[in-house]
């Protein structure tokens, strides 16, 4: 199974969200196999942002309290990225296995 901090930063590559969000996409990709709680979650982002594979930043909309938002920086990116060419190739070596069993 992946990890948590993987799917976190998948969630982030269409742009930065605030930790609820990420907890719902992080849910929604998973197709609900992975919840996330507040103690997960941003135990993970604390130690994603010493690691520079996300930065926060702060964004006030009108009517709201201040939110803490999280984005890929450059280094994250390339990590989920990588991972994600290593999980293709894991299918890819997957179904050639499937296919010399006769499945």
């Amino acid at each position: 199974m992946l990890s948590a901090q993987f799917y976190i930063l998948f969630s982030l590559l269409d742009g930065e969200k605030h930790g609820y969000a990420i907890m719902k996409a992080v849910e929604q990709d998973t197709h609900k196999r992975l919840k996330l709680g507040p103690a997960t979650l941003y135990t993970n982002l604390k130690k994603m942002l010493s690691q520079k594979l996300i930065e926060e930043t702060e964004q006030e909309k009108p009517g709201e309290e201040r939110r803490r938002y999280y984005r890929l920086t450059d280094s994250g990116r390339t990590m989920v990225q990588d991972e994600l060419k290593h999980l293709e190739e894991t299918v890819r070596l997957g179904q050639q296995r499937q296919r010399g069993m006769g499945l």
